[in-house]
This record gives structure tokens, C-alpha cells and sequence, in this order.
């Protein structure tokens, strides 16, 4: 099973986030000397990512009787 992946806030690549933090990787471009330079947003705490529901269901933010169905 792959981790989620969300967009770095420094190079904006596609990065998997692993435990809250953004896994290590490299910034975009060619290498110039072949060696592996983490990128800045590296390692940074991630944002959790905001979900109402499981199954999409929103509950309204107005108080009263909810439908049944």
C-alpha cells in the first residue's frame, strides 16, 4: 500500500507523507554532480488534511431536527 501523497510547499512536487512529515526527497531539475540534495521541504510537519466524513456526509451548521433519510 502506497502513502498518501500531497504537494510540497517549497518545490511543489508530489511527495508521500509518512507519520505527518513530508518524506525526504530531492528537489526538481537536473543533478549537477550526480549527488542527492534533499530538498527544504524535506522532512517538514505536514497539515492534517481536513475531512467532514467518511463516507462524504456533511452535517449542516445550522442547529435543528436532522432528515431520517
Amino acid at each position: 500500500m502506497s502513502s498518501r501523497r500531497r504537494t510540497c510547499p517549497v518545490c511543489h512536487r508530489d511527495i508521500a507523507v509518512v507519520a505527518g512529515r513530508y518524506a525526504r526527497h530531492d528537489p526538481p531539475g537536473a543533478r549537477e554532480n550526480g549527488e542527492l540534495v534533499s530538498c527544504a521541504g524535506s522532512r517538514q510537519q505536514a497539515q492534517l488534511a481536513v475531512q467532514p466524513a467518511l463516507d462524504g456526509y456533511a452535517v449542516p451548521e445550522f442547529p435543528g431536527q436532522l432528515p431520517l433519510f
